[in-house]
Order: structure tokens, then C-alpha cells, then sequence
């Protein structure tokens, strides 16, 4: 049984294009954001929320699976940006590296060793 948040009905999908489900995996597959997206979706309906959306994402599979397929696809393009453009000069790495990090969780990786005391330990390699 789906959960409604605030007990208010839901508001019917159907009030969105017939193409919307194109239309917005072909902005994510342009490197398009959820920000855009709800935008688009506004200039459809003439309003939308942050709370629609998340009522949506919950307890609209087709929305949610839609959304979720746009999110890869974003991600990818962004990935092949960077991929494609590694021996450009003019390509501006790092605004592309500070994108993948707020948009899609990337991190610097950071591997600190603790021996089971909790202690950190240096490890220091010596040539012979």
C-alpha cells in the first residue's frame, strides 16, 4: 500500500503531456538535473513543489522509475564529458570534477589506516 505523506490526494500524473516521460529522460540525457527537470514539469503544469515531487518519487512507480533512469543517464553524459575531454586543454577540469562531487556524491578517497586499538598508524617504506 502506498504511503501519503499529509493524508491530501494525490496529484494525478495524468495532468503532465503524454510525451513527458520522453521529454524528461531527454533532458537528463543532455546532463539535465532534478532542478531542471522540476522546471519543466512547472512550465507544464503551471505550478509544482518540492513536496509534489517527493510525493511522487514515493508513491508514483512510473514517475520514480522514470526519475531514477534520467539520474543514470545524467550522470553518464557528465562522465563521458570528462572521459572524451582528457587530453583538452581548454577543457575546464576541475568545474567538471566540483560538478561530479555536488551532483553525484563524488569524493576524494581518503584510506587511513588504525590498528585495532584504534590508533592511527604511519606506514614508512624504506628502498634497501
Amino acid at each position: 500500500m502506498n504511503k501519503k505523506t499529509s493524508g491530501a490526494k494525490l496529484k494525478d500524473l495524468g495532468k503532465l503531456p503524454a510525451d513527458w516521460k520522453e521529454a524528461v529522460v531527454t533532458l537528463y540525457s543532455q546532463g539535465g538535473s532534478d532542478k531542471e527537470v522540476k522546471a519543466l514539469i512547472h512550465s507544464w503544469r503551471g505550478t509544482f513543489s518540492n513536496d509534489l515531487w517527493d510525493r511522487w518519487l514515493n508513491d508514483e512507480a512510473e514517475f520514480s522509475e522514470t526519475i531514477k533512469r534520467g539520474r543514470i543517464l545524467s550522470e553518464a553524459w557528465w562522465e563521458k564529458q570528462g572521459r572524451s575531454n582528457l587530453e583538452n586543454r581548454e577543457f575546464n577540469a576541475t568545474l567538471w570534477y566540483m560538478n561530479m562531487k555536488n551532483r553525484f556524491g563524488w569524493a576524494d578517497s581518503q584510506k587511513i589506516d588504525h590498528t585495532t586499538a584504534g590508533e592511527r598508524i604511519n606506514i614508512i617504506l624504506e628502498r634497501g
